[in-house]
């Protein structure tokens, strides 16, 4: 695996390990200073918006980010080229944040409609600074409150982009899994990934996890794809 790593894909693992290792003394702060904020946040920096991608919650975390990174990135890097890899990377990393940002959006302007406006205001006024301590409202002003100021962070919207180019270019290529140990071509696992993915994000039933960042990394990844082919000898 090690040995046919390509160029962008050793650098962006070596990136993500060290960022990972270097704020783990302190990752309770310089994580959620890193991650990502709801533009609407005291919390949002812009720098957020390139730093969320190289930050990972956990060991786990970051390996199965750093796993597909690695198993499935340098066969798009040697068909797309080093520097048009690196731009695929980064423009599904940001699709997935502008389709988690539209969510949001959503989601938030429903869920504060239905609450009192004193209550509001009140979680735009007060709650970046509860969030910070490590507390939060109880019930609907605390889901609203993690809505508005909680943080996203991990490479998954990027690397969900990988995989879609990955079964857009490679759609006959088998692939094993681990769980389940089954064997799939890309094309059919990615859809089927991305099927459930939309399933959870719509259902909520996995809460914590930013689903619909994952689908904009696909989405976006693979009409980037679709535009190099009408564009470009691929």
């Amino acid at each position: 695996m090690l040995e046919r790593m390509t160029d962008v894909v050793k650098h962006l693992l070596i990136i993500n390990v060290i960022a990972y290792f270097l704020t783990l003394p302190n990752h309770a702060i310089f994580g959620y200073d890193l991650a990502v904020h709801y533009p609407m946040s005291p919390l949002f920096k812009p720098y957020q918006l390139v730093t969320h991608m190289f930050m990972h919650g956990s060991i786990m975390h970051l390996f199965f980010n750093m796993y597909g990174l690695v198993m499935l990135g340098p066969a798009l890097e040697y068909r797309l080229g080093s520097a048009r890899f690196l731009i695929y990377y980064f423009v599904s990393g940001f699709g997935a944040l502008l389709l988690h940002f539209g969510v949001s959006y959503y989601q938030i302007s429903a869920l504060a409609g239905s609450l009192n406006s004193v209550d509001v205001a009140k979680v735009f006024e007060e709650g970046a600074g509860i969030i910070a301590s490590g507390r939060n409202y109880v019930g609907p002003l605390g889901e609203l409150n993690d809505m508005i100021n909680g943080g996203m962070l991990g490479a998954s919207g990027a690397i969900f982009g990988i995989l879609a180019g990955f079964g857009a270019l490679f759609p006959r290529v088998e692939l094993r899994l681990l769980f389940p140990p089954i064997t799939l071509t890309a094309k059919w696992f990615v859809l089927i990934y991305a099927g459930i993915e939309l399933y959870l994000g719509f259902s909520g039933m996995q809460s914590g996890v930013a689903h619909f960042a994952h689908v904009g990394g696909a989405l976006f990844g693979f009409l980037l794809i679709q535009y190099w082919r009408r564009t470009t000898i691929m």
